[in-house]
């Protein structure tokens, strides 16, 4: 598993960041973690083909971690000219948000008849999803986003990546915030869903300081 940060910032662009997008590449797939409305152009200024993209990941529905889709879809059909099939996963509610968004951005623009196959997965809670050699599942986090938002575990077998794009940890029932239940410790603890990203040594080939997008 190898990982690149495409862009790591907040919502407001602070210190000249992108948007939050993490480009993933396994032995038999290539997804985007997170896809912000800066996510397109950083992905160009780092040189990756947009196109190489199997899969967008979505952790929540805030525009800084999915309002590059309009702009990655349309690129696809016009300018990019892909020909190979693209599939958006998130939280239920997903597939509403993203045909919202294309109007909003680009009045009658959900009603495309797209050149390439889309395919848009509202993916509950907790259930686990397949995508190539990915296992992916996850788990809702307190962070208000109009729909469930979710740390996002990642492995394809020999490298496992962990990411939540908020510290406030797992949403928990009224009995477990009493503390009549505890959860298990597993790869998804609590420790790994307050650290913005985690992953196994394996999973992150190092990068010297000077290289693309290293500085986030």
């Amino acid at each position: 598993m190898r990982l690149t940060v495409v862009g790591c910032g907040d919502a407001f662009g602070s210190g000249g960041r992108a948007n939050t997008c993490f480009f993933i590449e396994t032995a038999a797939a290539a997804i985007a973690l997170d896809f912000g409305a800066t996510s397109l152009v950083a992905m160009k200024r780092l040189g990756i083909d947009p196109n190489r993209i199997d899969a967008v990941m979505l952790s929540h529905l805030h525009g800084d971690h999915f309002g590059g889709l309009p702009f990655l879809f349309l690129d696809a059909q016009f300018d990019s000219h892909r020909d190979k099939p693209l599939t958006v996963i998130g939280p239920v509610g997903t597939g509403e948000r993203v045909r919202a968004a294309m109007e909003v951005f680009f009045p009658g623009s959900s009603g495309n008849r797209w050149k390439f196959a889309l395919n848009v997965v509202d993916l509950p809670v907790g259930q686990d999803h397949a995508h190539a050699d990915l296992r992916i599942r996850t788990t809702q986090v307190v962070h208000p986003s109009g729909a469930p938002s979710t740390a996002v575990r990642l492995t394809d077998g020999a490298s496992t990546l962990v990411y939540s794009a908020t510290r406030a940890g797992p949403r928990r029932s009224s009995r477990q915030r009493r503390g009549r239940t505890s959860s298990s410790p597993n790869a998804t603890g609590s420790r790994a869903l307050r650290s913005p990203i985690s992953a196994s040594r394996r999973s992150m080939p190092t990068a010297p300081a000077s290289a693309p997008g290293a500085s986030c």
